[in-house]
């Protein structure tokens, strides 16, 4: 009988624990490689959703809604544009700026005047000098301005932009007054009246009589509002020498003659107060150019006269050769009403009228001149 035997070689068996084996760590080699793929993945996306967190969170607050803006403020004006207030501005300076105003509306008494007072500061100070030049330009009154120019350019470089100023004016005579035309034979068709010839101003009266040595060349007048006052009027009276004649100033006398209303119907000389001063420094009429006169009619407010004693001046009789306050004749004390009305000036020489104008006009019939000037 044949009897199978199972029986295991060593060899056999060896074989059999190394395949074993090698499938075993093959198995674990592939676990590992996927463990290792899937967390290494994992790892990687992790962080990739912290950035993109980040980069919404960083994002985010260009979502917020759009903030108002910051009000704009106005940029201030740069230097030299624009006038500050006359309160900010150097005594000087402000002086200069409401001369500028009175010139362009006109007013010469006013403009000089303000000036003159910023020359008693500052007597060197170019701008002034220069302003003064063109003021007096602006009037023709062209002898008072070369001089003003004259002493600028005499100031040198110190006298800073009006010093170059100054030299172009004398240099190209822009100041100095148009040439006379000499006269030529007129052509039949000629249209134009020789100026002489030309209708007197709105203010003017008599006119001088032939032969005189003076003449009213303008009289202007200014009001200025004032609460405290009824009326603030200025007279500029511009008194212009006819002729070549050497003048003894000493013997010009100018009257200036106030009236009122009163009551609306009677015309009396005025009780207000009559003050005069010279706008021009000489007035000794040695050049060609007018003397100006400046005259002041004040009448406050709820005026009372008291007594004759307390009534101000009627009239201011101008002698260029005395110094002092004006003669001024006193009207007799009345209760009325008073209005201001108009005014008559007359000028004298040697006690001989020259000239005389009124406004209105009819006070020349209803106060006619003295053949000779009241004391």
């Amino acid at each position: 009988m044949r009897i199978l035997t199972l029986s295991t070689s060593p060899h056999a068996d060896k074989s059999f624990q190394v395949g074993i084996g090698l499938v075993v760590l093959f198995a674990v080699a592939e676990l590992s490689s996927a463990s290792y793929y899937y967390l290494r993945r994992f790892r990687v996306a992790q962080p990739t959703t912290q950035s993109a967190a980040q980069s919404v969170a960083v994002a985010q607050p260009t979502a917020i809604p759009r903030v108002a803006p910051a009000p704009v403020r106005a940029t201030p004006p740069p230097a030299g544009v624009g006038s500050p207030p006359p309160a900010a501005l150097p005594r000087v300076d402000r002086l200069i700026q409401e001369a500028t105003a009175f010139r362009s509306r006109g007013d010469m008494t006013n403009a000089l005047a303000r000036l003159f007072e910023a020359a008693e500061s500052e007597p060197k100070n170019g701008k002034v000098l220069e302003e003064m030049a063109k003021t007096y330009e602006t009037f023709s009154l062209f002898e008072r301005s070369n001089e003003t120019w004259r002493k600028i350019q005499e100031m040198g470089p110190s006298a800073g932009p009006s010093y170059d100023v100054a030299v172009a004016r004398l240099k190209t005579g822009a100041a100095s007054p148009p040439p006379a035309v000499a006269p030529t034979t007129a052509p039949a068709t000629a249209a134009v009246k020789p100026a002489a010839a030309a209708p007197p101003p709105a203010d003017a009266g008599a006119s001088p009589a032939s032969g005189s040595i003076f003449s009213i060349a303008q009289i202007k007048a200014s009001e200025e509002p004032d609460v405290d006052t009824e009326t603030n009027l200025t007279l500029r009276i511009a008194v212009k020498k006819q002729t070549s004649t050497v003048i003894d100033h000493t013997k010009v006398k100018i009257q200036v003659f106030f009236y009122d209303t009163v009551d609306d119907k009677d015309i009396k000389l005025t009780d207000a107060e009559v003050n005069y001063e010279w706008v021009t420094s000489k007035h000794d009429w040695a050049g060609a150019d007018p003397e100006v006169l400046s005259v002041n009619y004040l009448r406050p407010k709820n005026k009372v006269i008291t007594s004759e004693a307390a009534l101000a001046a009627a009239a201011a009789s101008v002698n260029p050769g005395r110094k002092g306050k004006p003669v001024n004749p006193s009207p007799p004390p009345d209760n009325g009403k008073r209005r201001y009305l108009g005014y008559i000036v007359r000028v004298y020489y040697h006690d001989e009228l020259q000239a005389q104008k009124a406004e209105p006009k009819r006070l020349l019939k209803l106060f006619p001149a003295a053949s000779a000037a009241t004391p």
